[in-house]
């Protein structure tokens, strides 16, 4: 799918922060291996049997804001999941395109905001080992807002919160069911990140245009501004 942007026309680029401007491998890694080999060996189970537990409580709040829950899973799983957190925090690293886009995002005057599903203290933990803080307008966790960005109360709750005029929005995320939650909203423009996890091959999405590399928009974001 054509990715299509009339620049002169966006005033505000919302971002998803876990794959789309940090690599996805630190969050494949933490809720794929090491949660369920820890809970294994606090069960005192086998890998394998934490994997398939571990699995089925993922998939049951899935799309809802416990699913993002350091406190939810912590409880769950009696595992103090803020602590193991935070002693992982050197994994986060940023994408090598993220700060040449947001920098020339902010040469063009556009409003940069992080609208995130991630825990508070999972962003305090990344935001302290990737300095991405700094090259952002506003950062947004939707817990503050008590509903996910899969729920379309959270969008109405960002509106007021930020004043975005959808029609004059960009909003990138690596979650097909969430760039569909932003056009339901009618968020003009959605577009999806392809590698999300440096580790993985790229994905494909159905309804919304792909980009693996943001670099590849600012050429057309630079010549649109200067008249």
């Amino acid at each position: 799918m054509h990715i299509d942007i009339d620049w002169q026309n966006v005033d505000t680029v919302l971002l998803d922060m876990d794959g789309t401007l940090l690599d996805l491998a630190f969050d494949n890694y933490f809720w794929q291996k090491l949660v369920p080999e820890t809970y294994a060996a606090q069960q005192g189970i086998t890998p394998q049997e934490a994997q398939a537990y571990i699995g089925q409580q993922y998939h049951a709040v899935q799309h809802t804001l416990n699913w993002y829950c350091l406190d939810y899973w912590s409880e769950r799983l009696g595992l103090d999941i803020c602590a193991m957190t935070t002693a992982q925090g050197a994994r986060a690293v940023l994408r090598e395109d993220t700060v040449p886009f947001l920098d020339a995002l902010k040469a063009c005057g556009k409003r940069r905001i992080l609208l995130t599903n991630a825990h508070p203290h999972n962003l305090a933990v990344k935001l302290e080992h990737t300095g991405l803080g700094s090259h952002l307008d506003l950062l947004l966790s939707t817990h503050t807002f008590s509903y996910p960005k899969e729920d379309q109360r959270l969008w109405q709750a960002v509106q007021q919160e930020t004043g975005l005029d959808p029609e004059r929005t960009l909003f990138v995320d690596d979650s097909e069911p969430i760039l569909d939650a932003a056009a339901q909203f009618g968020i003009r423009y959605c577009l999806g990140i392809t590698n999300p996890d440096s580790g993985i091959a790229e994905k494909q999405y159905q309804r919304h245009p792909g980009l693996n590399d943001y670099r590849r928009l600012i050429p057309a974001l630079g010549a649109k501004e200067t008249r």
